[in-house]
């Protein structure tokens, strides 16, 4: 596989940079909070998922750990995928659920825990 174009991309309320990438005719927006505390992997998650409005756009989250408060908050409103990295972060990625990705509230950026 060759070497993605990454590009990076301005995220409005974003601490973090994220990165934009195509693989097919899917676009990717990719961010890394694996050296965050809260509550900024929720901050950058909830700017993120902001710009997923079509099945063809995911956001790829990279962080510590399975963000739990997170998933609790949104995880029915995305397909989300789970993989372990070999360092032991974890690499979610989220995808655009028809009927129910309009429905999330992005703009609560606390997990309230």
């Amino acid at each position: 596989m060759s070497e993605l174009n990454r590009e990076p991309i301005e995220v409005p309320g974003a601490t973090v940079p994220f990165f934009t990438y195509t693989i097919g005719e899917t676009q990717y927006f990719e961010f890394d909070t694996s050296k965050c505390g809260p509550p900024e992997p929720m901050v950058n998650a909830m700017a993120g998922l902001k710009m997923i409005d079509s099945a063809n756009k995911k956001v790829v989250m990279i962080n510590h750990k399975k963000p739990m408060g997170l998933l609790d908050k949104i995880g029915e409103n995305y397909d989300i995928e789970t993989e372990s990295m070999d360092d032991g972060r974890v690499k979610l990625i989220f995808s655009y659920k028809t009927g129910e990705s309009e429905k999330a509230d992005l703009s609560q950026t606390s997990c309230g825990g």
